[in-house]
């Protein structure tokens, strides 16, 4: 596999569809990392623009919690405790004390854990949702291979945040 010249692992052009599906959320996972590379905390902090509070921080805290809810709770059907603290449930929250060293090992732990969950399973193997969840999708199960594809959505949706912000931290756009 090839990189990008910021060292991004390209996407194979002709591949099996799990290979495929794994390596654009690899490619997405590392584009996240990017747009947080070379910044200081303060900048890490500051937020998109009004009324958000959105932050690169942030960004990286929230992708922990998705990553562990989609493998671990839907997928695996564990009982997971939050990733961070009960009153910050969607990671967006910053703590003071909390920066970009210890964000991405918990991100980069929950990454790891969803590999490993997945690794033996079967693109058409399903997860289960909350009945919450099931009224949005219109079923009480999805695939293997509905969760990545979301993730990758989740990603690039996110990534397309990370982009402005870190354009209006120091000026670099585009991935």
């Amino acid at each position: 596999m090839t990189t990008t010249p910021d060292g991004r692992p390209i996407p194979p052009a002709h591949a099996d569809e799990r290979a495929m599906l794994e390596a654009w959320l690899d490619f997405h996972r590392a584009t996240l990392v990017m747009k947080c590379s070379g910044l200081k905390d303060d900048q890490l902090r500051l937020a998109s623009a009004a009324p958000s509070s959105m932050t690169l921080l942030g960004l990286v805290q929230h992708m922990a919690v998705v990553e562990r809810n989609w493998f671990q709770r839907v997928f695996a059907g564990q009982d997971t405790p939050a990733v961070f603290e009960e009153s910050n449930v969607d990671g967006f929250a910053l703590e003071e004390d909390r920066g970009l060293d210890e964000a991405m090992a918990v991100w980069q732990a929950e990454v790891a854990r969803g590999r490993e969950l997945i690794a033996a399973a079967s693109l058409h193997d399903s997860g289960h949702l909350s009945e919450q969840e099931a009224s949005q999708v219109g079923d009480g199960g999805v695939s293997l291979r509905w969760i990545i594809v979301h993730m990758i959505e989740e990603y690039a949706r996110h990534n397309g945040h990370a982009d402005l912000i870190r354009e209006r931290i120091d000026g670099v756009a585009g991935a």
